[in-house]
């Protein structure tokens, strides 16, 4: 293996450590190579299970001392939820669940690091991904001058085989297996799943298979009757769920349970990455995608036409922000002033229908509906003078009339 670069030397390091393959080798690397502390620092945004014996293993692996930070609330209410009110979809489909977890990993990173005294942060993501570019640049928000180790852009080792066979070696206790090794990212808004068998995108994906999908099932197999919810909104924000009361942490759990069961929320694309390339990704959003659309359904009622189109164009720049770790900038902040002020009257109920994969809006209410019966009644009504659109027709279609005469098109 290749010695890292031995003109500098660390005696303390910070690590963004998930518990996984890639920060597991990373700790007894660090140490034979660098010769320093490693403090393993851990981010709960939700990732359930795959948190059970983290802090056994980052000790057993060589760390000196293990944080494990709860950010559950704050990555829902400060990262996810603007991102939803932004509508902010990355090339139209993915819902940005490895993105916006990043630039706060990154905060709490520097926060640790600067406690601890330490005089460089690591990350193990690699020098392909886009994750490196979100890191590096939340570190650099708050800790412009930190020294920054990435592994992956030093070592020799060039596989995740490589990998285990280094952490074989070294006694690394893991979780994962050659045979069932696919990258994955989870977080409480979705779950990632890239590597071997996705890397060929002709290869079709067999959703049905037991031990791939972990928080849906296959559409094919939900159930054959659908189910029904309804969700409060507050200015943007959910707030409640069939009329229970909820922090909106606790309402995407149980979204993510209702859309789970009934198939919603897979996704099979092929991305562009930040990088360059292309790559290839089954991301699993229960909740995240049934929040999306009764968010959106909402919108259509509270929101003027103005102000819903414009917000269009901010959704596509500001999903490029967050999908390239542009989260800690000046525009974000002032996309998000402007998202935050689109939202004030965006409050009310949507009850949507859940049925093998599907998401259907069926009803929505709010006390700040600009939709108006009266006015758009095929009925009959006395709020509206049909004869004024003769008028309204001459002036919008002035232009075409004049452009019309001037090329001779003359009755």
């Amino acid at each position: 293996m290749n010695q890292a670069n031995k003109s500098k030397q660390y005696s303390k390091v910070v690590l963004a450590y998930s518990g996984g393959l890639d920060t597991s080798v990373i700790i007894p690397w660090l140490k034979e190579h660098y010769g320093c502390e490693v403090i393993a620092v851990s981010a709960d945004v939700g990732q359930a299970d795959e948190l059970d014996g983290l802090e056994a293993r980052a000790l057993g692996s060589g760390a000196s001392k293990v944080y494990v930070l709860d950010l559950v609330d704050e990555f829902v209410e400060d990262y996810i939820a603007p991102t939803v009110m932004a509508g902010a979809k990355y090339e139209g489909s993915y819902l940005l669940g490895t993105s916006f977890a990043r630039p706060l990993i990154a905060k709490k990173l520097v926060e640790i690091a600067l406690q601890e005294g330490a005089d460089a942060i690591c990350h193990g993501c690699t020098g392909k991904g886009n994750d490196q570019v979100r890191f590096e640049l939340g570190i650099k928000a708050f800790a412009p001058d930190m020294p920054i180790i990435a592994p992956w852009r030093e070592w020799d080792i060039s596989s995740r085989d490589a990998e285990i066979d280094y952490a074989e070696a070294h006694h690394i206790p893991l979780k994962v297996s050659r045979e069932n090794s696919y990258s994955k990212d989870k977080n409480i808004w979705h779950l990632s799943h890239e590597g071997l068998d996705l890397e060929d995108p002709a290869n079709e994906r067999c959703y049905a298979n037991p031990g791939f999908l972990e928080m849906s099932v296959a559409p094919e197999q939900a159930p054959d009757q659908p189910a029904y919810i309804t969700i409060h909104f507050d200015k943007g924000m959910p707030t409640a769920l069939d009329g229970v009361e909820m922090k909106p942490a606790q309402l995407l759990l149980k979204l993510n349970e209702l859309g789970g069961a009934n198939g919603v929320g897979i996704i099979d694309i092929v991305e562009n990455r930040l990088v360059g390339m292309k790559s290839r990704g089954v991301y699993e959003t229960p909740g995240g995608t049934i929040w999306y659309a009764a968010h959106a359904q909402l919108e259509m009622l509270c929101l003027d036409k103005e102000t819903s189109h414009y917000k269009a164009l901010v959704a596509q720049k500001y999903a490029d922000l967050v999908y390239n770790g542009q989260w800690f900038t000046p525009l974000m902040e002032a996309l998000n002033a402007f998202v935050r002020s689109t939202q004030e009257m965006v409050t009310g109920d949507v009850k949507v229908k859940l049925y093998k994969g599907n998401v259907q809006p069926v009803s929505v209410t709010s006390p700040n509906s600009l939709y108006s019966e009266d006015l758009a009644t095929f009925g009959e009504d006395s709020v509206y003078n049909q004869a004024d659109a003769t008028g309204f027709i001459n002036l919008f279609g002035l232009p075409i009339a004049v452009g019309a005469k001037l090329a001779g098109k003359t009755k």
